[in-house]
């Protein structure tokens, strides 16, 4: 499994913790530190995960221009700064799209996740919609055997608390709760986490069942 991170503070947490358990190897590369871009074919998945900087912004990271940024800005759909941050613990609730959807299929809702971005954007052609917030409405889509998630599902009180420290991560979260919320937002998100870490756990292995291991079984 090749992940693709965009800074250190931004794992796969979650995520890997279920590819370690399934003894699937990972090998990650720190696109800001340099990292060079193995063949993407010699991998049964790719996962890329997300950072502080917009998916416009390749005047300040040319490396965006590689693809690796929002799966809707790589197919060609528009990403630009939303109405206004969304950032703390919110609701989000499946779309009729995933119904009938092999990742998104047995998720209810709403169920609570980690929001923190500033950034909205459209569903690229023929995508379809999956999960929906009230103040956001596109959280997540699947064109063809890719998905594009906007919101975290797969991040620990501990790292967490590693953002709340990060002065850009801080400043968006003054910006939507105010100084001195950071403590109120690390308590919401531990009291939330065992729901969020079992829908984690269930998307990601419904991927890595339906797209991931049926194409590549063991041998």
């Amino acid at each position: 499994m090749l992940v693709l991170q965009h800074v250190d503070c931004e794992p796969p947490a979650e995520y890997e913790d279920v590819l370690i358990e399934r003894r699937i190897g990972v090998e990650r590369v720190l696109l800001a530190d340099g990292g060079v871009l193995p063949d993407w074919r010699d991998f049964a998945g790719v996962i890329v995960m997300g950072g502080p900087m917009g998916a416009y912004d390749t005047d300040k990271f040319t490396w965006l221009e590689l693809g690796a940024q929002l799966l809707a800005s790589a197919l060609g759909a528009r990403v630009r700064p939303g109405p206004r941050p969304e950032v703390g613990i919110c609701e989000v609730s499946p779309a009729a799209g995933a119904r009938d959807d092999p990742v998104f299929g047995g998720l209810t809702g709403p169920v609570p996740v980690l929001q923190w971005h500033a950034d909205t954007f459209e569903l690229p052609a023929g995508a379809v919609l999956l999960a929906s917030s009230a103040q956001y409405p596109h959280q997540a889509f699947r064109v063809g055997r890719a998905y594009g998630i906007q919101f975290h599902i797969e991040v620990p009180v501990d790292l967490a608390a590693q953002w709340v420290e990060i002065p850009e991560y801080a400043r968006s979260l003054a910006s939507v709760h105010g100084d001195g919320s950071a403590g109120a937002l690390l308590s919401e998100l531990a009291r939330s986490l065992p729901v969020m870490t079992g829908v984690a756990r269930t998307l990601f292995g419904n991927w890595l069942d339906a797209f991931v291991c049926a194409a590549h079984p063991a041998e």
